[in-house]
């Protein structure tokens, strides 16, 4: 069996020139990368690991990578009710490389809300259904998630 991981690399710099694109900022990718990363990490922390495990199913090897860096399995989910509860993860999950991405609250919305649009391009309705029933109603507007997907 050979393994393509120049194929890995393409899609998983595709996904994260796509977030770049949504985040009207193209030629950014490593802005693109450190807030994907963010966003990824609040969500997996938020999300139970079977929920989790069958979100990355669906992602690209490398976004896979990212999203599994430094997750401990054994971790209860975060309770994250509001959607400042969420913005505020994402500002932790970022750490200091993106605190300048995230100087005011509109701008971590913006970033969230590019990270949604990618991702529900690359999973299944059922699979953001999933995470739906999953997060709390309030936190649906945030990452651009609505009832008619």
């Amino acid at each position: 069996m050979q393994i393509q991981f120049n194929k890995y690399i393409r899609d998983g710099e595709q996904f994260i020139k796509e977030v770049a694109i949504e985040m009207a900022d193209p030629d950014n990718l490593d802005r693109a990368g450190r807030i994907l990363r963010a966003v990824l990490h609040t969500l997996r922390n938020r999300l139970p690991a079977s929920e989790s495990l069958q979100l990355i199913s669906q992602l690209p090897m490398l976004i896979k990578a990212i999203y599994v860096d430094g997750w401990r399995l054994g971790n209860e989910a975060k309770y994250l009710r509001t959607p400042g509860d969420f913005m505020e993860g994402v500002r932790e999950a970022g750490g200091r490389g993106t605190h300048q991405e995230f100087v005011t609250d509109r701008e971590v919305e913006h970033a969230i809300q590019a990270v949604f649009r990618v991702l529900k391009k690359h999973v299944s309705e059922g699979e953001i259904r999933d995470i739906m029933a999953t997060v709390p109603e309030a936190l649906w507007p945030l990452l651009g998630l609505n009832s008619e997907r």
